[in-house]
């Protein structure tokens, strides 16, 4: 006796779809898998027998031989529980195997019957629309997940006898849930950040073009709140992004059950004591995105960036380059999409009170630059804004005076991407910030002015070939902010400052 149903293997962020075989033949009785299970998968044999039992089914003693085809896919998850237990009923004749044959099955089974709420059902719907397939299987509760995929039918289904149902033509499931309204996390606002003149346009040249950055300031002054206020001026999401973002999300398992589509942009915060696995991604087994996938087309804020472990730090060099970070493991390798805004902030130095008016630095010189060096030069390189936040005066801390809020500032960042989608039509970027060095080049079109300025200040102070780049990137930014065809010198000299405590002597020695 042998049945088929189908399942999707998720690796990474990507669906793979899975022909689950089932025969039922002589022999002792027992569950046998074969195709690269996963130890999720190797469990379903004590989980799926009782399931099926206890939803008022029989289950064959003989011997039953599960194939995952293809046998070279690695299957991790819980996912699988329902197509194999669909297919072990359509080969003992319990079910129609041809009602299944259209749709991808996907759900864990508790050992009462009961279809536990799944991570990664996003994944497998668009793996299933990529497939061919009419539609899905799953738990009720990712049942609005999954009809994010449009012209996909979703099943819905509470217990393993709906499923049978189904399958049976007895049980016909309800109307796929309504999207849930978007909520937009977004209480902060920018309007409540005293002072910090500086900072505020530092974070939103950031926003306009997608730039890295690295606040530097006394305990207190603000870093932290500024940076949570960086997702209220992002663009707001399309809808292509957002699929993108609760897709990462769902594989994660962050979606709450009845939950849908993330509209906000993510904001993540990992703690300085996370793994490299943690923050990168990874895994011995599943691999599993880390803090950088998680923050995908939003904000990573690395609060007391100097105290992260050195080898977690030098691992964000590719993913800062390439939006993108790749897992290799002897399995083989996956790629993790990692597009984020990074927002690192740190204190001047360890006991925070370097260059602070009102209070005295007691650090040892050798203390200090210990510190400092923490942070590698190739690490800094990639980082194109750094900002001095200093500590709020009396003034600033009991004035009135509301400041400019996030709305105003997010339509002038709208416009600005707006600017730089028309000029980078045709290429994978999507910003100013991941551009190729050739197209900043191109793209820039520096006044005479700018140029002369440009080359002053490669000769005096020895920009690195990738830090020429980002000066350009970040001037051409200042531009579209401006909504000014060329690149002036004034934006070139405000990139230049931009570059930190060095940059900021390159600006005054060459203006």
């Amino acid at each position: 006796m042998y049945a088929r149903a189908f399942a999707v293997a998720v690796v990474g962020v990507r669906g793979h779809l899975v022909s689950v075989e089932a025969h039922v033949g002589r022999g002792l009785p027992a569950l046998l898998f074969t195709g690269l299970p996963g130890p999720a998968v190797q469990d379903a044999r004590e989980r799926v027998r009782p399931a099926v039992e206890n939803a008022g089914f029989e289950w064959p003693l003989r011997r039953v031989t599960v194939n995952l085809s293809p046998a070279d896919l690695r299957k991790e998850g819980p996912g699988f529980d329902l197509p194999v237990a669909a297919a072990v009923l359509a080969a003992t004749g319990q079910i129609r195997e041809e009602r299944l044959r259209g749709h991808v099955l996907c759900a864990e089974l508790s050992l009462r019957g009961a279809l536990v709420p799944t991570p990664g059902v996003l994944a497998v719907a668009v793996a299933a629309a990529r497939s061919g397939k009419k539609g899905v299987v799953v738990p009720a509760a990712n049942a609005a997940e999954a009809a994010l995929v449009r012209d996909l039918e979703v099943v819905g289904a509470r217990k393993l006898a709906d499923v049978v149902g189904f399958a049976r033509g007895s049980w016909t499931p309800g109307a796929p849930p309504a999207e849930p309204p978007p909520t937009q996390e977004e209480s902060a606002d920018f309007a409540e950040v005293r002072g910090q003149a500086e900072a505020r346009r530092g974070l939103e040249i950031a926003a306009a073009g997608g730039h890295h950055v690295l606040m530097i300031g006394s305990p207190g002054a603000g870093k932290t709140m500024l940076a949570r206020r960086l997702p209220t001026i992002l663009p707001r999401m399309t809808r292509d992004e957002a699929l993108e973002v609760t897709r990462l999300h769902s594989v994660a398992g962050l979606i709450p059950p009845g939950h849908s589509l993330v509209a906000s942009r993510p904001f993540r915060a990992p703690h300085h004591s996370v793994s490299a696995a943690g923050l990168l991604g990874g895994g011995s087994g599943l691999i599993r995105p880390g803090e950088i996938s998680l923050s995908h087309l939003g904000v990573l804020f690395m609060d007391e960036v100097t105290e992260f472990r050195r080898d977690v730090l030098e691992g964000l060099r590719q993913p800062l380059e390439d939006g993108r970070m790749v897992v290799v493991r002897a399995s083989g390798a996956v790629e993790l999409p990692a597009r984020f805004t990074l927002v690192a902030a740190a204190n001047p130095c360890p006991c925070g009170f370097e260059g602070d008016p009102s209070r005295r630095c007691t650090c040892l010189p050798h203390r200090a630059d210990a510190y400092r060096m923490r942070l590698s030069g190739p690490l800094l390189d990639r980082i194109d804004i750094r900002l001095r936040v200093p500590r709020l005066s009396r003034a600033e801390l009991l004035g009135s005076e509301p400041a400019e809020p996030s709305d105003r500032i997010r339509d002038r960042v709208e416009g600005a991407r707006d600017r730089q989608r028309h000029r980078l039509a045709g290429s994978p970027a999507s910003c100013n910030a991941e551009m190729t060095g050739a197209e900043a080049r191109r793209a820039v079109r520096l006044s005479a002015r700018a140029e002369k300025l440009l080359v002053r200040a490669v000769e005096r102070y020895g920009l690195t070939g990738r830090g020429f780049d980002r000066a350009l990137k970040v001037a051409r930014t200042i531009a579209d902010l401006e909504d000014t065809p060329g690149t002036e010198d004034r934006h070139l000299l405000e990139a230049l400052r931009f570059r930190g405590e060095e940059a900021r002597q390159e600006g005054a020695g060459v203006a």
